[in-house]
């Protein structure tokens, strides 16, 4: 029976950063993972390390901006190596984002009121300073410090720096928890594929698993009832298109949100979310590309989008419960006897949680040693992959919409 300070159960953003944190705090602790790393929110997220812009569109400093507005700061110091975890070998798809806006009068509103109280301001630019891809958008462009980063790559950075302490459970078949009471476990058991079995004694376990969360705090006795999802219908374009990181926004919504990539053969892939991947849930994935078609080429007059293709994938967002069904303000983290459930709300919050949750566990003894080679051959978790590296995924071209081009788009006014 191996002693451990904290056991993690999920191996994204949020429970990676809780490892290195606990870690570095003198903590003995190891990640459990059912399948690869990042699976769901994580190897699926956009990657922008939001600083509270996009919660300021109405011109106050919401309670959610205020909560993720030093984010930026953190990730950037994180990313430079000037603070940990150390992601100096995460891939930084851009530094900084753009906004650019619809004619909509409240959209330039909502934008000018979002510089108050914000750590990262939008940089205001001349038509001379706009990159060519928003040279002909109708609105302000606006400059800002949100970095975009690699999801795989981050999963990648911290994989290899704690490969000792991560490792790949089978959580139907070949995961035993023992509880004194509801949330007071005395020991998890696994067993692996091989037969070979470990156990670990934990002073904390904690529940980073998204939407495995609920089905973990069952098994240990605790209310499963206390999350929710949110799903999204994400856009995928590949193909001949320029480089492009931001948002347009649209009076108090982000139209759309637009980031870039390079997929394994080498094309350009825009992944695209905002307002089109939460109003459109529902729809058939033939349909929804057709709306998104029809938006990019109104918000982005320059682009033209006759030779790409087109796909989708859905994944859901999980959150702590609110009474409203709507996303949480910031971080959530409940406790339980030994037991600590936490949801990120977003990947910019992971750093936020981490902390919050780390600060729980006390390390036992400094001066003993991580017995890594307890747990040397145990199997570890392969890294997720990016939605369109998928090599199982369809995709499909689309006609241009009647009576328009990309060439001479008509821009459709917010209502």
């Amino acid at each position: 029976m191996l002693r451990m300070d904290a056991v993690i159960f999920g191996g994204g953003a949020a429970g990676l950063w809780l490892l290195d944190r606990i870690t570095r705090d003198g903590g003995h602790a190891v990640l459990l993972e059912s399948a690869a790393l990042g699976t769901g929110q994580t190897i699926a997220a956009q990657g922008i390390i939001h600083g509270g812009l996009k919660y300021t569109l109405q011109g106050l400093l919401t309670k959610s901006a205020r909560h993720i507005r030093g984010m930026p700061s953190v990730w950037r110091d994180a990313l430079l190596g000037r603070a940990t975890p150390n992601l100096t070998q995460t891939r930084l798809r851009s530094d900084s984002c753009y906004l650019w806006q619809t004619e909509d009068l409240s959209s330039h509103a909502g934008m000018l009121g979002a510089r108050l109280g914000l750590q990262i301001k939008p940089e205001m630019l001349d038509p001379d300073e706009r990159p060519e891809v928003l040279a002909h958008v109708p609105g302000t462009v606006a400059k800002l410090g949100e970095q975009v980063i690699c999801p795989e790559s981050f999963l990648e950075d911290l994989f290899a720096q704690y490969h000792d302490r991560i490792l790949q459970i089978d959580a139907e078949q070949g995961l035993e928890f023992e509880t004194r009471s509801p949330g007071e476990v005395t020991a998890i058991h696994l067993t692996a594929s091989s037969g070979r079995s470990l156990s670990f004694a934990p002073r904390q376990v904690i529940f980073t698993a998204g939407r495995g969360n609920s089905a973990l705090r069952a098994r240990v006795g605790l209310d499963a009832g206390v999350a929710q999802l949110r799903p999204l219908h994400m856009v995928l374009v590949r193909g001949d298109l320029p480089e492009l990181n931001g948002h347009c926004v649209d009076g108090a919504t982000t139209r759309v949100t637009i980031t870039s990539d390079i997929d394994s053969q080498g094309r350009r892939v825009w992944q695209i979310g905002g307002q089109i991947s939460e109003d459109h849930v529902g729809q058939d994935a033939q349909t929804l590309t057709q709306w998104a078609q029809r938006e990019l080429i109104a918000v982005l007059p320059s682009v033209s989008f006759q030779h790409v293709e087109w796909s989708t994938y859905q994944v859901d967002r999980a959150e702590g419960i609110t009474s409203d069904g709507k996303r949480p303000e910031t971080v959530q983290v409940l406790c339980a006897g030994n037991v600590t459930t936490g949801w990120p709300t977003k990947l910019a919050l992971a750093p936020v949680l981490a902390l919050e949750i780390a600060s729980r566990v006390q390390p036992s003894d400094h001066r003993r040693t991580f017995d890594a080679a307890a747990i040397a051959d145990w199997p570890r978790p392969p890294i997720a992959t990016l939605p369109w590296n998928d090599l199982n995924r369809h995709w499909w071209s689309l006609p241009q919409p009647h009576g328009r081009t990309p060439e001479q788009p008509s821009i459709r006014r917010a209502a």
